[in-house]
């Protein structure tokens, strides 16, 4: 069993006076209300340094630096998760367009969305919040 595997069936659930004490107004805003963060103005959409994105929320594993890409997005941008049960998808038709919102499969927190115009082989990119995550040094 994989890490992400024994981590993501410990689901995290609290309520969300829990989740606004924990995280604080602006982590709470994009992992709970599905906010947003400015363009080429959060944390991590210029990171180049080796390690491992995990959820703010919760510190499950998600997406690995050897897969971020430059998407030109001001966001930081994946070509895949770093395992298929680390994200969960699902629809998201708010503001009048079709997009698919990606959230972390162990707390449910907001991460961001996938689009189908990143690299080969994938062809995906995950367009993440940094406000979503954290980033764990490779040591």
């Amino acid at each position: 069993m994989s890490t992400v595997e024994a981590t993501r069936s410990d689901r995290v659930v609290k309520t969300e006076d829990e989740w606004r004490a924990l995280l604080g107004p602006e982590r709470y805003n994009i992992l709970r209300r599905e906010g947003t963060e400015p363009a080429f103005r959060n944390k991590y959409w210029n990171n180049h340094d080796p390690g491992t994105y995990v959820c703010g929320g919760c510190g499950l594993p998600l997406f690995s630096s050897d897969d971020k890409f430059e998407s030109g997005t001001g966001w930081p941008s994946f070509s895949k998760p770093i395992s298929d049960d680390a994200v969960n998808v699902r629809p998201d038709d708010r503001f009048g367009m079709r997009r698919t919102s990606v959230e972390c499969a162990r707390c449910g927190g907001h991460l961001g969305h996938v689009f189908d115009d990143g690299p080969p082989p994938e062809g995906t990119r995950y367009c993440m919040n940094s406000g979503s995550m954290d980033f764990k040094p490779r040591r």
